[in-house]
């Protein structure tokens, strides 16, 4: 076994190692959680409570003032930590950073088994440490579309509530409990707070910085300026909600005419890569001139390149904003 075979199998061993005790950690800590309310709940005996306080002794006390390397990676980015709030992760994002890196590992032990040549290594390893980074873009993508598609609803539920009678607080609560995840979450959050004591403007803004939704940023202007100028606010948010419905109609329709172009495009993507292992598996050297010759190189950055623009070029072409 070579040297660097057992190098990459100690990296990937100990990173997975790091990756089970910080998940391992975590848990305890939920546990002391849940003991430490039924402490306060008076379900726990005496017996129990001391046992509790010995724990806390023995786990929480040599950690304190101790944070890990993936901890402060995660506090230099905080837009990660923004990008996990908007796509719902329960996951720490340490956690995250260190299934990253045990991936990226893998992803380079995958190279190696598969006789990769060894300019192709780093790409099996950014492939593999990126899945967790694309995991969270999809989970993001797809809760700020279902976000987009219950606000229409939404606003003409507030609006009904509030030609009832009822104040804009309840009309809140009302759509966190008859609208489900995650548009009823996010205005469950907003009605919380509220109760709490901030005021219905802030609290809309820092709804607004949560969710990046074009729509949801005229509901609040709408809001803020009705409270500050008046108004009848249960038409403006009929209206709101009558023209996104209009707009997202307008937009199936252009996603229904640029279906073609988009698999096109994922297709003229897709060749040259799906090409290129072909060719690797039937004759290996004619492929490692492009990493060995320097014309091949210069070749090769070229096509990189040119992918990257044509690729570019096909999203702004079939990528119509309505």
């Amino acid at each position: 076994m070579s040297p660097l075979l057992i190098a990459l199998a100690a990296f990937v061993g100990t990173a997975a190692l790091v990756a089970a005790v910080a998940m391992l950690f975590t848990r305890r800590s939920d546990d002391r959680l849940e003991n430490r309310l039924q402490v306060y709940a008076g379900v726990q005996t005496a017996k129990s409570k001391e046992e509790l306080r010995k724990q806390q002794n023995l786990l929480t006390k040599p950690l304190e003032n101790k944070s890990s390397l993936a901890e402060a990676i995660v506090e230099r980015l905080p837009s990660f930590k923004r990008l996990m709030e908007q796509a719902d992760v329960q996951i720490p994002a340490a956690q995250l950073v260190v299934v990253s890196a045990a991936l990226a590992g893998g992803g380079l032990a995958l190279g190696l088994f598969l006789k990769a040549p060894a300019p192709l290594l780093p790409l099996f390893g950014g492939m593999g440490g990126l899945l967790p980074l694309l995991w969270v873009l999809w989970r993001r993508k797809r809760r700020l579309r279902a976000f987009g598609a219950q606000l229409p609803d939404a606003l003409e539920m507030l609006a009904r509530s509030l030609r009832s009678g009822q104040s804009l607080a309840a009309g809140f609560n009302m759509v966190s409990t008859e609208i489900g995840p995650p548009l009823g979450k996010e205005f469950g959050h907003v009605f919380e707070e509220q109760n709490l004591g901030l005021p219905l403007e802030q609290s809309l803004r820092d709804l607004a910085h949560r969710i990046p939704n074009l729509d949801l940023r005229f509901f609040t202007m709408a809001v803020v300026l009705q409270r500050q100028t008046g108004g009848d606010l249960a038409e403006v948010l009929e209206k709101i909600g009558s023209l996104i419905r209009e707009r997202f109609q307008i937009w199936g329709q252009v996603q229904a005419l640029t279906g073609e172009g988009r698999l096109s495009g994922v297709v003229l993507m897709a060749l040259p890569v799906v090409i290129f292992l072909a060719v690797y598996q039937l004759n290996p050297d004619y492929v490692m001139m492009l990493f060995t010759d320097p014309l091949g190189k210069k070749m090769l950055v070229g096509a990189i390149i040119m992918q990257i623009l044509g690729a570019f070029c096909i999203r702004k072409i079939v990528n119509i904003k309505v």
